[in-house]
């Protein structure tokens, strides 16, 4: 009599896609995928039989037709000649500036606030709470249209300017603020600015590259090097140096007051100036909280400890607290990150013309494609989000806890 080793297997059963757990979960992903697959036909389909009905199809020749409008705040050049698609790429741009401008700002005052906030003086702690209230429980588009408001009726007109006017240029006559805008100097680029940009970039990475050593040198050896101080000088002193060995590549045009308005200069009109600081103060205030959230997540023990090593107040806090709340920080900052780039969308409460008002709005309005005008519009919102929680993504892996 022979035994064998290998048992006999089952034959494979329909009943087991149920009710064998081996099976069961990609039973049910596939029976999903395919109703989503016919959920998405049926959508199709639908949209081609009305769009038909209606004499349409589907098309983006539309966006080499002239476009016929003019867009007031632009960051490439732009007249009422070119195509749609590129008074798409202006407002795409105009988008992405008010949400850059916006993040970092929030952030800086996210961090101080929520820092503050944790503060022992009284006064200052209270004065913070008010603050962070205040913003976030009043809806975000009310302070644009009030930041508006003041930039325009609060503010000089243009004619104040002149001679034994009430108002005055600032900053030895160079910048100006009016209810127009405020006009600030415009750089020139001459021959050798290449260089000199050059230059400035490679000092961002030296000052990357420095303080990257500093850290891991006060790590190794527990030296603490003059990172302020140096970054400052590798910021200023090669492009100060290039600029006047290159003969002064750029130079400034300032704003003058000519006829009825400031003329020369560069302008910035109120309307990005409201949306920039309202999306920027607004989100601050969230980001206050979750610093906060953050820093009393970390233990008293860890103050307490670098207080008896004999670090001062100030270090303790770069050195040991915010490093380790970063961990609990990053992932709700880059919702608010996010929130921020969908809500500067409220741009067209005060004129701004991001890619709402260019692609979504008078684009539409004109070629009557507001389906192909309003994917594409989605789909730019869809990219600039996955852009942002990419990088977010990469800098919180960077700062998760790695254990030795």
């Amino acid at each position: 009599m022979t035994i064998s080793d290998n048992p006999p297997k089952d034959s494979f059963r329909l009943s087991q896609l149920l009710y064998d757990t081996r099976y069961r979960s990609m039973t049910i992903q596939v029976i999903a995928f395919i109703l989503l697959m016919l959920s998405l036909s049926w959508l199709v389909s639908n949209t081609v039989q009305n769009l038909q009905a209606l004499g349409k199809d589907f098309n983006f020749g539309f966006l080499s037709q002239p476009a016929g409008y003019d867009i007031n705040q632009r960051i490439i050049d732009y007249d009422s000649q070119s195509s749609h698609g590129r008074a798409a790429i202006v407002g795409m741009l105009n988008t992405i500036l008010v949400a850059f401008l916006g993040c970092a700002v929030a952030t800086v005052i996210g961090v101080l606030v929520g820092v503050l906030r944790l503060s022992k003086n009284w006064v200052v702690s209270r004065l913070m709470a008010v603050y962070v209230e205040a913003l976030r429980n009043v809806p975000l588009l009310l302070w644009i249209v009030v930041i508006f408001a003041l930039m325009t009726e609060a503010t000089p007109q243009p004619r104040d300017f002149r001679e034994g006017g009430s108002a005055s240029m600032l900053f030895g006559d160079t910048v100006a603020i009016t209810n127009r805008g405020v006009f600030i100097p415009k750089p020139i680029w001459h021959d050798g600015s290449l260089i000199l940009a050059a230059v400035f970039v490679l000092s961002l990475v030296g000052i990357w590259a420095f303080r990257r050593y500093a850290r891991k040198r006060q790590e190794q050896t527990g030296d603490i090097l003059p990172v302020l101080w140096i970054s400052l000088g590798l910021f200023f002193v090669p492009t100060i140096l290039f600029y006047f060995l290159l003969g002064r590549p750029v130079t400034l045009e300032y704003p003058e007051l000519g006829g009825f308005n400031f003329q020369g200069g560069l302008q910035v009109r109120n309307s990005l100036i409201a949306l920039w600081f309202a999306l920027s103060i607004y989100t601050g205030a969230f980001i206050a909280e979750i610093v906060r959230a953050g820093i009393l997540a970390v233990s008293k023990g860890q103050t307490e400890a670098a207080f008896a090593l004999g670090l001062r107040p100030n270090r303790t806090m770069n050195l040991v607290i915010l490093p380790q709340a970063m961990r609990v920080i990053i992932p709700p900052l880059i919702s608010q990150y996010l929130n921020l780039t969908k809500n500067s969308s409220l741009a067209i409460a005060v004129g701004y013309m991001d890619v709402r008002a260019t692609l979504g709005g008078i684009t539409i309005n004109q070629t009557g494609r507001e389906l192909e005008g309003m994917l594409l519009l989605g789909l730019f919102y869809l990219t600039a989000s996955l852009a942002i929680s990419s990088v977010m993504n990469v800098y919180n892996n960077r700062m998760k806890l790695k254990e030795r």
